[in-house]
């Protein structure tokens, strides 16, 4: 079928990226395709195999650990943050070099509805940090190494991620663009942030990586709540306003929508426990302190 952006020429980082490349080292047509059963983790079977095996290998490796001592592994720690911050940063300006002009070019509405914004450049690209979200459990590997507590939403959002990303493929949604650079940007910091940290750095900025991640989901959900309305008014609700239809299957388009919202409401959640209750313990700390001195001040009067 004809593809009018077969002739649209790629950005300069992809150009010089590919231009450097030994042929050698260029991936395959099924590495750059989504060709369910060919490409990697392209199967709903292997997806659960691969979900199913992450659980078995941190809370098996949780009990392995709990009477032996904690491996420290700052410099594995430290090169892991370091290529997902880099990697993270790297495919979101490639992605923007294909995402900008179609941008400047159709208007927001057609570059997030039309089936056409679903390039397979873009696709290639949606593979790459599909593929990331499996690096990204190692995160967890390193938790349960390190003798960490597994928090749930650690757990469940590293887990619940890789199903999204392989959900938005299999569904060739055009919105997930503005989801995946939007948490592209977010890991970029917070990778960043964990290498600092584990190189003993005081950062002072954490409270406001966990806004901005809030941020992000808001954003993700005004999008796509947005985009799914206007399909399923257009499609099946004709009698409602709508601007017409929005490319993808409406199943990826439900799971999007409904793990997007519980995602904001545990972050929410993580950030009210974390930041609100610290304030709240020292400001108590403070007044039993202030307490105390006036104890002693009236010990010390009275003799």
């Amino acid at each position: 079928m004809f593809n009018p952006f077969t002739f649209d020429k790629p950005g300069p980082i992809y150009t010089l990226l590919g231009s450097i490349t030994p042929e050698s080292l260029k991936p395959s047509y099924e590495l750059t395709h989504w060709v369910p059963g060919k490409t990697p983790m392209s199967t709903t079977q292997e997806v659960v195999v691969g979900i199913i095996t992450y659980l078995v290998v941190i809370f098996g490796g949780r009990e392995l650990m709990r009477n032996r001592p904690a491996f420290k592994l700052q410099a594995l720690f430290q090169i892991h943050n370091v290529i997902l911050s880099a990697g993270s940063l790297l495919l979101l300006v490639l992605m923007l070099e294909e995402i900008i002009p179609l941008y400047m070019r159709h208007g927001a509405f057609w570059s997030i509805c039309n089936t056409k914004a679903f390039t397979p450049r873009l696709v290639s690209f949606y593979i790459v940090n599909y593929y990331f979200k499996y690096l990204e459990l190692i995160d967890t590997v390193f938790l349960v190494l390190k003798k960490k507590k597994l928090a749930f939403l650690h757990v469940f959002h590293h887990a619940a991620t890789a199903v999204l990303c392989f959900n938005q493929l299999e569904g060739q949604t055009s919105v997930q663009w503005v989801v995946i650079t939007l948490n592209l940007t977010v890991h970029v910091i917070m990778y960043y942030y964990y290498y600092a940290t584990a190189g003993g750095a005081k950062i002072w900025w954490k409270k406001y990586l966990t806004t901005l991640q809030i941020t992000q989901f808001v954003i993700d959900l005004f999008v796509v709540y947005f985009a799914s309305y206007t399909h399923f008014a257009m499609s099946r609700f004709s009698f409602l306003p709508n601007m017409g239809d929005c490319a993808g299957s409406e199943s990826a388009a439900l799971f999007g929508v409904g793990l997007l919202s519980s995602y904001l409401f545990l972050f929410i959640a993580f950030y009210r426990a974390t930041y609100k209750a610290g304030n709240v313990n020292k400001t108590k700390r403070a007044v039993q302190q202030a307490a105390a001195d006036v104890r002693a001040k009236v010990r010390s009067g009275h003799h």
